[in-house]
């Protein structure tokens, strides 16, 4: 993929102008509210696998409406503790696969909980939860992106968003951990998610790690790229046009600028100049929207979604040690 979005000196002074829907934190507020209120202890058990220097746990905790979320939790083997403790979201279309997939946070030592993606998993790393709720049909493009878009109440990331808040307040009660060095991590959905749950459970949060960024500066993305996920809405307007300022201002209730403007702990992102699946001016206008300096942005400008990769690995685990020792 060549250059297409903003050129670098751009992008550096990139920022989205536009204001947060009205209602934005009620909205917010009511639906975490409801899921706690719902919320029951999570349940833990050991699983064995191959792996001498990790243990691991299944993990299910509550998520959305009290709906049960599948997770993995690592951690290295013959350590007591207390742990700073990760939390990590997983991109576009992957479950949580299996626990050798998920080795370098635990590594690195720490805690590390992956939550699974309710309904996703069938397009590269197989999951294990479903999206049960009944708002889960309805007219929508094959993705989730369009999933019940006809209105925040109904959208598919207002739950996914919030099994990601309750992921970080399940995380910050498990036994062996240390609370107050808790990180939210991941890339593309996985990074949309850090960053909203960075800015919905700011109490919680001591660093955010956000790895080429999906769902930043929707309304733009969706009219500069072809690729999907976010062409997903454009296949949707074409089919129903008279939908189409609906749709906008849902997916304004998920934009992850708006919950960047929220956070509060230290943040690393990534851009990619090349990358036609996130485009790099919605990673800029989320670093911008954090406050205060103790943040930093990664750019790679060869490099299409893979952002960085394990070059992104390295840089933000030393951000996190940092700002954590």
């Amino acid at each position: 993929m060549a250059l297409f979005d903003l050129p670098l000196a751009q992008l550096r002074d990139y920022r989205l102008d536009r204001p947060e829907p009205s209602g934005f934190d009620e909205f917010w507020d009511g639906t975490l509210a409801t899921a706690r209120r719902l919320a029951l202890p999570p349940k833990l058990h050991e699983v064995r696998t191959p792996l001498s220097g990790i243990t691991t746990y299944d993990v299910t905790f509550t998520g959305y409406a009290g709906q049960p979320i599948r997770a993995w939790l690592n951690r290295p083997s013959g350590v007591a503790g207390p742990l700073p403790v990760a939390v990590e979201f997983i991109g576009y279309g992957g479950g949580r696969g299996l626990p050798i997939d998920w080795l370098i946070w635990a590594s690195a030592g720490y805690a590390h909980l992956v939550m699974d993606t309710r309904g996703q998993g069938g397009s590269w790393r197989a999951g294990d939860t479903p999206d049960p709720d009944e708002h889960g049909a309805g007219p929508s493009t094959p993705g989730f992106l369009t999933r019940g878009v006809q209105s925040p109440e109904t959208f598919y990331y207002r739950r996914l968003i919030t099994d990601a808040v309750r992921a970080v307040e399940t995380a910050a009660e498990l036994p062996g951990v240390d609370a107050s060095r808790l990180v939210v991590t991941g890339k593309s959905q996985g990074g949309a998610l850090a960053l909203a749950a960075g800015g919905l459970a700011p109490d919680r949060v001591s660093a955010v790690v956000s790895g080429v960024p999906f769902l930043c500066d929707i309304r733009r993305a969706v009219t500069i790229t072809d690729s999907n996920p976010f062409h997903e809405v454009v296949r949707f307007l074409r089919a129903n046009p008279l939908a189409a300022e609906r749709t906008l201002d849902t997916l304004d209730h998920v934009d992850a600028v708006h919950f960047a403007r929220r956070i509060t702990a230290p943040a690393i992102l990534s851009a990619a100049l090349m990358d036609d699946v996130c485009p790099p001016s919605g990673a800029f206008a989320a670093y911008h929207a954090i406050p205060g300096d103790n943040k930093h942005i990664e750019v790679y400008e060869w490099d299409g979604h893979e952002g960085g990769r394990s070059w992104f690995d390295v840089t933000a685990l030393e951000f996190v040690d940092d700002r954590l020792s």
